[in-house]
C-alpha cells in the first residue's frame, strides 16, 4: 500500500511539513492561510500568509486554523491543507487520491480530535489516511531504534502543545502533555508588553522578540532590541528597548513546567522504564527545542544526557512519513498506530 507516492504529514500549529521518502522534504511552511472575504477562496498559504497576517486588508483575512497542536476550524484547515496538497503534488509529481498519506497527532490529543484530524486528510481526496502519534513519529526521526524493548524519553516543544513522552517498541508507553509551548510564551511576551511599557504589539513581534532575546535562565551575552507597537497611551506607533534579562522570567516560568513534567515522568514511571531513561537520556525536538541555551540548561538541571534533535523543526514530518517501515501491519484502509499507556498525573 504504501510506495515512493505515500507522504508524511506534520500537521502543526505553527508549520505545516509534508515529507517524501524519495524527495525527503517537500514543504515546510506556516499553517496560516489568507482567505477572500467574499468568495472564501485561498488567496495565499504558508510564508506569504505568514507575512500579511494582521496586515490584511478589509477584503481578505489571514487565519491560523490550528491551535494547541489540533485542528480549531475544521472547513479552514481543509482549505489550507488542500493547497498544501495541490503544491506538493506538483513538486513531488504525484496525484493526491493514489497517494496514502501518514498525519501524527499529539499523544494527549483526544479521540474526537484525532477523528477531525483524519477527516480533515481524507477531505482532500487523499483515501488511506494513517494516524501516528508524534512522539513516535519524533523517535523515528531521530534515528532511535523503536523496535527495541529501549525506552527513550522525547521532550517535544511545539508551538501548540508540550509533550514529554517515553517511546519504546513502536509505542507510546507514558506521555504528560500540556497545551502550553511556543505561542503560550509569546502570548505572555504580548501580555508583558502591555502591563509594563503600555505597548501593543503583534505575534510576529512577540515571536521575534523570543527567538532574538529568548534564553534559558543561565549566563549569556546581554542582548537587546527596539520594539516597535502602538501606544496604549496615545494610540500613536510608539518604540522601546528592551534586553534579554527583561523577559527572562517568562521564559523561567515556562521552562519551569517542562523540568516538573520530566520530573513526574521519571519518578512515576516504573524503575525499567527509569533506567533506560537514565542510560539512554532525553530527546529535545521540536521548534521551542531551539531556544537559545536551553539545551546545555536541561543538562545542568537533570542528571542524565540531554540530546538535541539535529533536525528538529523536521524530524517528526521525517519520522510520520516512515511509519510504514516499522509497522507489521498491511494497511488496507485507516489505521492508528496506538498503544495502552501509563496515565501519569500532571498539574501545570
Amino acid at each position: 500500500m504504501f510506495s515512493h507516492s505515500s507522504i508524511g504529514i506534520d500537521l502543526g500549529t505553527a508549520n505545516i511539513v509534508v515529507y517524501n521518502e524519495l524527495r525527503g522534504v517537500i514543504f515546510r511552511e506556516p499553517a496560516v492561510v489568507v482567505l477572500d472575504v467574499e468568495t472564501k477562496e485561498v488567496y495565499a498559504i504558508g510564508n506569504l500568509a505568514k507575512q500579511m497576517y494582521g496586515k490584511t486588508p478589509t477584503t481578505l483575512t489571514a487565519i491560523k486554523p490550528l491551535q494547541d497542536g489540533v485542528i480549531a476550524d475544521f472547513d479552514n484547515t481543509v482549505k489550507l491543507l488542500q493547497a498544501v496538497l495541490d503544491r506538493v503534488a506538483r513538486i513531488a509529481n504525484i496525484s493526491i487520491r493514489k497517494t496514502a498519506a501518514s498525519v501524527n497527532v499529539p499523544a494527549g490529543a483526544t479521540i474526537v480530535e484525532r477523528n477531525i484530524i483524519r477527516d480533515a486528510v481524507l477531505a482532500t481526496g487523499i483515501k488511506v489516511v494513517t494516524i501516528v502519534e508524534a512522539p513516535v513519529a519524533a523517535a523515528i526521526g531521530a534515528g532511535l531504534p523503536i523496535n527495541k524493548p529501549v525506552s527513550n524519553m522525547i521532550v517535544n516543544i511545539g508551538a501548540g502543545t508540550t509533550e514529554v513522552s517515553i517511546v519504546s517498541y513502536r509505542g507510546v508507553l507514558a506521555n504528560i502533555s500540556i497545551r502550553s509551548a511556543g505561542n503560550s510564551l509569546d502570548a505572555e511576551i504580548i501580555q508583558y508588553f502591555r502591563e509594563e511599557h503600555h505597548l501593543l504589539i503583534g505575534d510576529l513581534t512577540a515571536e521575534k522578540i523570543k527567538m532574538k532575546l529568548g534564553y534559558a535562565p543561565s549566563p549569556h551575552l546581554l542582548k537587546s532590541m527596539d520594539v516597535r507597537g502602538r501606544s496604549l497611551l496615545t494610540g500613536l506607533p510608539a518604540t522601546t528597548n528592551i534586553s534579554s534579562t527583561d523577559i527572562q522570567p517568562l521564559i523561567t516560568e515556562f521552562l519551569a513546567k517542562i523540568i516538573k513534567m520530566i520530573h513526574v515522568m521519571v519518578e512515576q514511571s516504573p524503575a525499567e522504564l527509569s533506567g533506560d531513561i537514565v542510560d539512554q537520556g532525553i530527546i529535545l525536538t521540536g521548534g521551542g527545542s531551539l531556544l537559545n541555551g536551553f539545551k546545555e540548561w536541561l543538562t545542568n538541571q537533570v542528571d542524565f544526557p540531554v540530546i538535541l534533535d539535529p533536525n528538529p523543526l523536521e524530524s517528526i514530518a521525517i519520522g510520520t512519513g516512515r511509519i510504514h517501515l516499522y509497522s507489521q501491519h498491511t494497511v488496507s484502509g485507516d489505521l492508528e498506530l496506538t498503544t495502552p499507556r501509563l496515565n501519569l498525573p500532571f498539574f501545570s
